[in-house]
């Protein structure tokens, strides 16, 4: 993202533009130096200082002496003369969520945004007048606010006049309609999730409890979820102010709890560095791992949610399930080729890319355009390198998606990659159908029975506009046996998959990536 400055104090207007923001009055806010600027820019106001090399005229290109170096007297400043004022101190700070938009620092009590030219905020830039969404946007869509509230302190405020909508944290506030604005809010347009901007209470100082290492690269955000670990959160990055999730795990849990927690602890290092070395379009990037009093482990941001949302929501098209599927058996082959099981795989552990500019809009259902997008495996708090014998002897992941071994051993005897081959059978049956093939609710055979025995639901009417060739695949990998059980190239080579233009639409995504993969064609040595 390249760095965009506002105006000068002569203007107090904003343009949707670039990502980073210079804030008004001409000065920067003393949150500026959260974007660098892009390489090969320079500020005018910065003086450019010699290198040594450059300032040294000695034939040995070194400083032998404080003689060598020339010297230039610095005017003194009268003391009667007053200082230069800094200009206004920015209270809120909004973070820009898409590309044509521009980050915004508030210093005046009142900022309109929309269309018009008129608003402080108005929604001209040129990447954005080119999308579909910019029709939706009303002339005066909103406005942000600020009033001297009980105790000598500001109520922040934002306030909906638009046509199609405004959200906050993706509830409609309601035309002419306002309601308090609070940190780390998300702004929506038209569409509850059409997020456009964050926003920042800078009077509020929560940045202070995280690591010193940790705020000197990021600002964290919003809590994206949590779990019994810890929590991700989103977050910027100073240096080109791009999004990214942040997952922190907890030590003390490690600490407080059972011996076998305890024992786990140095394995989370040993595990985090060898998955930093993954390179996989379809395997969420690490790019970086601090480790304090907690861990904090920076992960490429998927704003498309997971596949859980989306299947519970509606039943997928059988071309979208052969496409989210494709990438899921490439990137599990590849965790297997390098010696990794995920042992947890289910549709909450895979991310969906956002492709919103393929939606349509305007109070209209997404397109199906939509579905169509880069699939991610995440989350590999279950995961362990093979041993030696390829066998794992102890018991975990999710109950409803763990292979037949797994139960049976109770976590005594070995299993091998082979339970992803399962745990994706059972997801790839839910993306088809609609429905899971075990479940508690069968109260006539407990879910350990369903499963051991291989007894899946199967609902004939359910499963009539399914091909036979996506039937057939699910049956090769939902066997009882780990030895006759698919595995993942035998799956990529099923009949189902010979799907060129499926293949062909994978491709093309990849190449929409900003920061894009290149495909491994042979397994990466990594270890």
């Amino acid at each position: 993202m390249k760095n965009q400055q506002f105006p000068s104090s002569t203007s107090s207007k904003a343009h949707g533009g670039g990502a980073c923001s210079q804030s008004q009055g001409g000065t920067f806010s003393p949150w500026h130096d959260l974007c660098s600027q892009s390489p090969g820019t320079s500020s005018s106001s910065t003086s450019t200082v010699p290198s040594s090399s450059q300032s040294s005229h000695s034939s040995s290109g070194t400083l032998s002496s404080l003689e060598t170096v020339s010297t230039q007297e610095l005017c003194s400043i009268p003391e009667d003369q007053e200082p230069e004022d800094p200009g206004p101190v920015p209270w809120a700070r909004l973070w820009s969520l898409q590309d044509g938009f521009s980050n915004l620092d508030c210093v005046s009590d009142n900022y309109w945004f929309g269309r018009d030219k008129s608003c402080e905020y108005c929604f001209d830039g040129p990447l954005l007048r080119k999308t579909e969404k910019y029709r939706t946007y009303s002339k005066k869509h909103f406005r942000i606010f600020r009033e001297m509230g009980p105790k000598n302190s500001y109520i922040v405020y934002i306030e909906d006049h638009s046509g199609n909508g405004t959200f906050v944290n993706t509830e409609l506030i309601g035309k002419g309609k306002r309601r308090p604005l609070s940190n780390n809010s998300e702004i929506a347009l038209s569409l509850c999730r059409n997020k456009v901007f964050v926003f920042f209470d800078l009077t509020v100082d929560d940045q202070s409890v995280y690591p010193k290492e940790l705020r000197d690269e990021y600002i964290m955000s919003k809590t994206l979820g949590s779990g019994a670990c810890g929590e991700v959160k989103m977050a910027f990055e100073r240096r080109t102010c791009r999004k990214v999730a942040i997952k922190i795990i907890s030590k003390r849990k490690f600490a407080l709890g059972s011996s076998r927690e305890a024992d786990m602890a140095p394995s989370v290092e040993t595990e985090i560095e060898i998955l930093k070395k993954l390179n996989h379009p379809c395997i969420i990037q690490i790019k970086d791992v601090f480790d304090a009093e907690d861990y904090y482990i920076v992960l490429e941001l998927m704003e498309g949610g997971e596949l859980f949302d989306r299947v519970v929501s509606k039943r997928l098209k059988e071309a979208t399930c052969k496409l989210y599927f494709y990438q899921m058996l490439l990137a599990v082959q590849y965790l297997h080729e390098n010696g990794i099981i995920h042992r947890d795989l289910k549709p909450e552990n895979v991310l969906l890319s956002s492709q919103e500019e393929d939606c349509l809009i305007k109070n209209v259902l997404l397109s199906s355009q939509e579905e169509d997008c880069l699939i991610k495996i995440t989350d590999f708090g279950q995961s362990k390198i093979l041993e030696e014998t390829s066998l794992m002897r102890t018991s975990c992941g999710t109950p409803t998606y763990l292979a037949p071994e797994v139960l049976v051993s109770n976590g005594t005897a070995g299993y091998s990659r082979a339970v992803d081959c399962w745990s994706l059978a059972v997801i790839l049956f839910i993306c088809l159908s609609g429905y899971p093939p075990f479940s508690e609710h069968k109260t006539q055979v407990s879910l350990k029975d369903q499963i051991t025995s291989g007894k899946y639901n199967f609902i004939p009417e359910v499963w009539t506009d399914v091909s036979e060739k996506a039937l057939d695949l699910v049956k090769k990998l939902l066997v009882v046996d780990p030895k006759s059980r698919f595995t993942t190239e035998e799956a990529l080579n099923h009949p189902w998959l010979q799907d060129e233009c499926m293949k062909r639409k994978f491709q093309d995504l990849l190449a929409q990536e900003k920061n894009v993969m290149a495909l491994p064609l042979t397994p990466a040595q990594v270890f």
